[in-house]
C-alpha cells in the first residue's frame, strides 16, 4: 500500500530497483552487522551491473514485468486515479460563498504585485518567501489592521453561509412541495380519465 493513501497499491517496480533490491538482501545476508552507506552501496550497485549479461539482466526485466502486471491489476480495482487528488471539491456548490482570508492573506493580496513589479525575476516560492518576511517584521499594531479587516470579512462570510444555508433549505421544501402538489394533481388527473371511462 502506497504511503499516506489509503488502499492505494504499492507502485511498480523497475528492473533496475529489483536489482538493487536483491543486491540489498545479499549485502544484508552476508554483513548483518553492516549498516549500508546508501551513496556508497548504489555506486557499487550500478558498475555491478554494467558488467552483467544480458541473460542475467533478464531475470530483473522479467521481475519488473511481473510486478507491472500485478500493479496494473490492482490499480483497476483501485479506482480513484482519474480526477486528480480525489478531494470533495466535485461535491462544491458554485454558489456557495468563497471562505473569507485570513490577515495575511489579505497582506499578500495588497504586497504581492508590488513585490512582482520591484522583482519580476522572483519565482513564486521567493515571492511568498518575501511576504512572509515582511508580514514577520510588521509590528503588532500593523499586522492587527490586517486581523481586524480579516475579522469584519469573517463575519460577513458566516452571515453568507447562513443565509446560503437558510435558502438551500428553503429552496428544498419549495421543492419538496411542488413535488408533492404535482404528484397530487398527477393522481387526480388519472382518477378523472378513470371516471371518464
Amino acid at each position: 500500500m502506497a504511503k499516506g493513501v489509503p488502499n492505494k497499491p504499492k507502485g511498480k517496480m523497475s528492473a533496475y530497483a529489483f536489482f538493487v533490491q536483491t543486491c540489498h538482501e545479499e549485502h544484508k545476508m552476508k554483513n548483518p552487522e553492516v549498516p549500508v552507506n546508501f551513496a556508497g552501496f548504489s555506486k557499487k550497485c550500478s558498475e555491478r551491473r554494467k558488467t552483467m549479461s544480458s541473460k542475467e539482466k533478464g531475470k530483473f526485466d522479467e521481475m519488473a514485468k511481473a510486478d507491472k502486471v500485478r500493479y496494473d491489476r490492482e490499480m483497476k480495482d483501485y479506482g480513484p486515479a482519474k480526477g486528480g487528488g480525489g478531494g470533495d471539491d466535485d461535491d462544491e456548490d458554485p454558489n456557495a460563498p468563497n471562505q473569507s482570508p485570513s490577515g495575511f492573506f489579505l497582506f499578500c493580496s495588497e504586497f504581492r504585485p508590488k513585490i512582482k513589479s520591484t522583482n519580476p525575476g522572483l519565482s513564486i516560492g521567493d515571492v511568498a518567501k518575501k511576504l512572509g518576511e515582511m508580514w514577520n517584521n510588521l509590528s503588532d499594531e500593523e499586522q492587527q489592521l490586517y486581523n481586524n479587516k480579516a475579522a469584519k470579512l469573517k463575519e460577513k462570510y458566516e452571515k453568507d453561509v447562513a443565509d446560503y444555508k437558510s435558502k438551500g433549505r428553503v429552496d428544498d421544501a419549495k421543492r419538496a412541495a411542488a413535488k408533492a402538489t404535482t404528484a397530487a394533481q398527477e393522481k387526480e388527473d388519472e382518477e378523472e380519465e378513470d371516471d371518464d371511462k
